[in-house]
């Protein structure tokens, strides 16, 4: 089911990750100049702790629950979703093409070809594949993306949707909805984005993932195991605090006088020492050496002072990202509970993108 299209109206995005799960509901108003969205509908839920781990469903009856009571929460009468597997979890290659081929002649060629790309029996994956544009080498050929992921991958995602009363309408990859999201940043970039080069570092509970874009597509991606829940951890040791009390302590405040020279300020310095050390697997493996802009995204993206402090030590204009800011809200949705957690909504929003595709 792993699908970059068709798309269906009147979807919700669902972005499942370790510790939560967020909805995320757009419409959309082709007005006479430009194209306008607006936020009918968000919630976030948390998950059971190991419902999810390192990104694979744990337990799809938890996850169902979960989705059950943020899609009660949100007041969304969607019955769609669309929602995303990690880019771990999928293997792509753009393959060349003749330009001549029918979709369907090219799909039975791709399949023919699938399993000199693919290290798994095919009858063990789901793959699709979308046309690109042409080839630079050699223009009567098309470079086509494929994307395959383990069945198991998509079917726990699809279940827990069953469970939830949503059908699936599309299975996305999160790095393609980082991308999507990131084209809601174009006027918080340097020249739009265009022949610049844009690091995008997603700051989640036990997952960090670096995609660096250029011209607005997305040409690098690393995930490291790495998160805020080590700060909700840390929290926890050091003044005794379940993790739930802990969890909501930084959230909401209240922690002891040395909570922030003590616990913050080292947490903040070691996200900005990932994200630079993810920088630099970049620059190693690419024939670039530096970044326009670097775009924090994630729940940590939200902590007092970070962007300052990454744009101080690596000496690069530092944006924390809200997809939102252009978009106008409906009177059921609470702009400020949005605005906090705009930087940690990017899937979830290019997910719900993909309903007007």
């Amino acid at each position: 089911m792993l699908s970059f299209g068709p798309k269906y109206p009147q979807t919700v995005g669902l972005d499942i990750s370790t510790t939560t799960v967020k909805l995320l509901e757009l419409s959309k108003t082709n007005g006479r100049s430009d194209v306008s969205y607006r936020v009918e509908a968000y919630a976030v839920e948390p998950l059971p702790p190991n419902a999810v781990v390192e990104k694979n469903i744990a337990s799809v009856e938890a996850v169902g629950e979960a989705i059950q009571n943020v899609l009660r929460r949100s007041g969304s009468r969607a019955k769609r979703a669309v929602v995303a597997v990690s880019g771990s979890a999928v293997i792509t290659k753009i393959i060349p093409m003749p330009a001549s081929l029918s979709d369907t002649e090219m799909e039975t060629q791709i399949e023919l070809e699938a399993d000199q790309y693919i290290p798994y029996p095919l009858e063990e994956v789901n793959l699709d594949f979308e046309v690109q544009g042409p080839s630079e080498k050699n223009p009567e050929m098309v470079d086509v993306l494929l994307a395959a992921s383990r069945s198991e991958n998509v079917d726990d995602r699809v279940a827990a949707l069953d469970l939830a009363g949503l059908a699936a309408a599309v299975v996305d990859v999160e790095a393609y909805a980082m991308e999507t999201a990131c084209g809601q940043l174009l006027e918080q970039l340097p020249e739009q984005g265009k022949e610049k080069t844009v690091a995008v570092a997603d700051i989640g509970a036990t997952t960090t993932t670096l995609n660096v874009l250029h011209d607005n597509r997305i040409i690098y991606t690393r995930e490291q195991n790495f998160g805020g829940l080590q700060l909700t951890e840390e929290i926890q040791r050091r003044y005794g605090l379940s993790r739930e009390e802990a969890g909501m302590a930084k959230r909401q405040g209240g922690l002891p006088d040395n909570y922030v020279p003590e616990v913050l300020e080292p947490f903040k310095e070691a996200v900005a020492q990932q994200v630079s050390r993810s920088l630099q697997f970049f620059y190693s493996s690419s024939t670039y050496n530096r970044v326009d802009q670097i775009v924090l995204a994630g729940g940590c993206a939200s902590i007092p002072g970070l962007d300052e402090m990454i744009e101080e030590k690596m000496g690069t204009a530092a944006t924390i990202a809200n997809p939102f800011a252009s978009m106008s809200v409906s009177s059921r949705v609470k702009p400020q509970a949005l605005s906090n957690d705009a930087p940690s909504l990017m899937i979830a929003c290019g997910l719900a993108l993909r309903s007007f595709d």
